[in-house]
C-alpha cells in the first residue's frame, strides 16, 4: 500500500481526471442500486456478478485515466467481491455499508482533486488498508472487520454493528458439528428409501470434496459438504411414487420433482451459518447453457459449489442408471456422458472432476 499516494495523490492528466469523474458519475447509481438489491437478496449470484463487473470497470477506467488512487481504492473492493462471487464469504449489511463508504470516498477524492483540495481528512490509508485486510479474512471475521474499518474512517460505529454482538452470541451457541451430523443423518435416511441408494451419499461427498480440493479448494469445504448431504433431502417431502418411479416421468411429475430444490435450500437458509450451502443447493440444477432450473441461471452466475455438485450428482445418477452393465462399464459410460455435456456443465470443473476420477481408478 502506497501511503504517500493515498495522502497526496498524483494527477497526471487533468483532462483524463475529468473523463474519469464523468464515467464514475454515470456508473455509481447502477452500482448503488445493485448493492441495495443485494441487501434484499444477499445470495443472488447474478447481482454479485453484476456488482463485480461494475467495480472492475471503474478500476479499469482509473487505470486508463492514469489515476493510481482510483485503482488503489477499488482493488481491495474487487478482491472482496471476487471472494464473495466464489462463495468464500457471505454478503452482509455491514459489508454493504463498507462498500458504499468506499465508493463515497472515491467520489470525494475525485471532487477534491478536481478542486485542488487535500484529501488527508478522508482517512484513505485506514480505508484501503482495512479493506485489504478484510479481503484475506475468513467468513466469520468479515463483519467485525467491516465495522472496525467503518469506525476508523468515519469516527462512528455503524448502526448495524450493534447486531454483531447478538450475532456473536448466537454464533457461540451454534453447533456446526451437530448441524453436520444432522445433515448426514438426513441424507442417510434418504439413502434407506431404496436399496439402489446404498452408499450414495458417502460417494457423492467424497467426489465433491475431492473435486474441490483438486481445484485448490475455492469453495469452503464445510459448506460444500453440507450442501451435498442436503441437496436431495427435499425429495422426502414429495410423494415417493414420483421420485422412486421407474420409467419416464410425466410433465406434472417433473414439475413436482423440481420442487425438491426449494425445500432443501429453505431448510439450510433457516439455519444460521449455512447460507453458502443453501446457495449451492438452490443452484445445483442450473446449467451452464441457462437451461436448468429453478432460475435459468447460466455461466458465472452459478456459484462454484453448485457446479461441482451438479457434476457429481449427475455422475452418480448415470452410474446408477447403468449399473446393470457392471461397475466398470457403468463408470465408463457415466464419465463419457459427463464429458459430452460441456454445455450443461462447466468445462473447467469437468477437467478437475476427470482428474479425481482418473486418480481413483489408478489408485
Amino acid at each position: 500500500m502506497d501511503i504517500a499516494e493515498l495522502l497526496n495523490p498524483r494527477v497526471g492528466d487533468r483532462e483524463a481526471l475529468q473523463e474519469f469523474a464523468e464515467a464514475l458519475s454515470d456508473q455509481l447509481p447502477e452500482i448503488e442500486r445493485c448493492i441495495a438489491d443485494l441487501r434484499k437478496a444477499p445470495t443472488d449470484h447474478a447481482l454479485i456478478a453484476t456488482l463485480f463487473r461494475g467495480l472492475h470497470t471503474i478500476k479499469g477506467d482509473a487505470g486508463m485515466c492514469k489515476l493510481p488512487i482510483g485503482v488503489m481504492i477499488t482493488h481491495p473492493m474487487e478482491s472482496v467481491l471476487a471472494r464473495l462471487r466464489e462463495g468464500q464469504i457471505a454478503f452482509s449489511e455491514l459489508l454493504a455499508e463498507l462498500l458504499l463508504l468506499a465508493l463515497d470516498r472515491l467520489e470525494l477524492v475525485v471532487e477534491a482533486l478536481e478542486a485542488g483540495r487535500p484529501v488527508g481528512g478522508l482517512k484513505l490509508p485506514e480505508l484501503v488498508g482495512g479493506m485489504e485486510t478484510l479481503s484475506q479474512m475468513g467468513r466469520d471475521q468479515v463483519d467485525s472487520q467491516a465495522s472496525r474499518v467503518i469506525e476508523a474512517v468515519t469516527g462512528f460505529r455503524p448502526a448495524s454493528a450493534a447486531r454483531i454482538s447478538a450475532e456473536s452470541t448466537r454464533a457461540a451457541a451454534r453447533d456446526p458439528q451437530g448441524d453436520m451430523a444432522l445433515f448426514r443423518q438426513l441424507a442417510h435416511q434418504l439413502d434407506l428409501r431404496s436399496p439402489l441408494f446404498a452408499g450414495r451419499t458417502d460417494r457423492l461427498v467424497k467426489l465433491a470434496l475431492d473435486t474441490n480440493t483438486c481445484a485448490g479448494s475455492p469453495v469452503a469445504a464445510d459448506q460444500l459438504e453440507a450442501a451435498t448431504y442436503m441437496h436431495d433431502v427435499g425429495m422426502m417431502f414429495l410423494p415417493e411414487a414420483i421420485w422412486l418411479k421407474v420409467g419416464k416421468l410425466s410433465s406434472d411429475d417433473l414439475a413436482q420433482m423440481r420442487e425438491h430444490v426449494g425445500y432443501s435450500a429453505a431448510l439450510l437458509e433457516r439455519m444460521q451459518g449455512w447460507e453458502i450451502a443453501a446457495q449451492i443447493v438452490r443452484q445445483h440444477h442450473e446449467m451452464s447453457n441457462g437451461k436448468g432450473y429453478p432460475a435459468g441461471s447460466s455461466g458465472d452466475t452459478i456459484c462454484a459449489g453448485a457446479k461441482i455438485l451438479a457434476i457429481v450428482d449427475a455422475f452418480e445418477s448415470v452410474t446408477l442408471k447403468q449399473s446393470h452393465r457392471g461397475q466398470t462399464r457403468s463408470l465408463v459410460r457415466a464419465i463419457a456422458e459427463i464429458n459430452a455435456s460441456d454445455t450443461q456443465f462447466d468445462p473447467q470443473w469437468i477437467a478437475h472432476f476427470n482428474t479425481v476420477i482418473r486418480n481413483s481408478l489408478e489408485a
